[in-house]
């Protein structure tokens, strides 16, 4: 099913500014003619986690677990996934979209993990109860996140995964949608990451970039006109600040390119790009 444009823009101003649920299915019946062409419409545009398990959590490369780190303002969590062969690994904490830890992003743990990478998928909205299983009430709890509550529960599991025999010694993040502007920053936070990649995140403040002292990779989708309109200002001052970095626009794909779970959105192969060019950085940088 191809999509006018129109949808897929009437999403993002869905899941990225403040606008209604309801709002959002009156205008998505408008533009749809009927609410069957709408229901129809939202199938392929919504998550559907029951196709969150391209690595299943039982397979053989890989162990899993539910792990907590205790921190100064309270118990961090997430779910980790490291390869099974008992080596030492590099480690890379993931960073959810502005839905929280949910399948998808576990999924994205597991992928790191037979990848060679132990892998950390963080719930930022436990100071706030935890990831809610409605997604919209997890978007709604976004607004209350801070880039500061966000980087300090960051901080606590970076340090401890340092501390981790099983890993180099060295930690990176990835991060996609909202994560993927937490990335950087995380990045304008010394001490935090030894590397990051931006998968469509929103830039930081430019008087912040010569902060940065980790390697970058940005990822941007070619149609995601929302963040793009970030990254010219950003490219010049990491430039300016002589940051390590790498830019790769994937022509003709939307936000959130790289979530599988989002019919409409998803492009296999700048994906499949993306990630080997992700993997390849983390492997380059946190090696022992």
């Amino acid at each position: 099913m191809t999509l006018d444009r129109r949808f897929i823009e009437l999403y993002d101003d869905y899941t990225h500014r403040p606008l209604a649920r309801r709002v959002f299915l009156e205008r998505l019946m408008v533009l749809a003619g009927s609410a069957a062409a709408a229901e129809a419409v939202l199938g392929v545009l919504e998550p559907n986690y029951a196709r969150a398990a391209v690595v299943a959590p039982d397979d053989a490369r890989i162990v899993t677990r539910k792990v907590t780190f205790d921190g100064p303002e309270g118990q961090v969590v997430g779910y980790e996934a490291r390869p099974k062969d008992g080596a030492r690994h590099p480690a890379v904490i993931v960073i959810h979209e502005n839905r929280g830890l949910n399948p998808h992003i576990e999924d994205v743990a597991r992928h790191l993990a037979t990848d060679g990478i132990l892998a950390v998928g963080v719930d930022f909205l436990q100071p706030l109860g935890g990831t809610p299983a409605d997604p919209d009430a997890a978007r709604a709890l976004f607004a209350k996140v801070t880039p500061d509550m966000m980087a300090s529960q960051a901080r606590v599991v970076a340090d401890a995964l340092r501390k981790d025999p099983r890993t180099t010694g060295k930690v990176g993040a990835v991060g996609f949608c909202w994560g993927g502007g937490m990335v950087s920053q995380l990045a304008i936070r010394p001490g935090i990451i030894d590397a990051g990649v931006s998968y469509y995140g929103v830039a930081p403040n430019t008087a912040d970039v010569a902060k940065i002292k980790a390697p970058l990779v940005l990822h941007y989708a070619g149609l995601d006109t929302r963040v793009n309109a970030t990254r010219p200002a950003y490219e010049e001052a990491l430039k300016g600040a002589g940051v390590p970095h790498s830019i790769y626009v994937y022509e003709g794909v939307d936000h959130a390119f790289n979530n599988d779970t989002s019919a409409e959105r998803y492009n296999a192969d700048a994906a499949k790009l993306a990630w080997g060019r992700t993997v390849d950085f983390f492997k380059q940088t946190l090696a022992s």
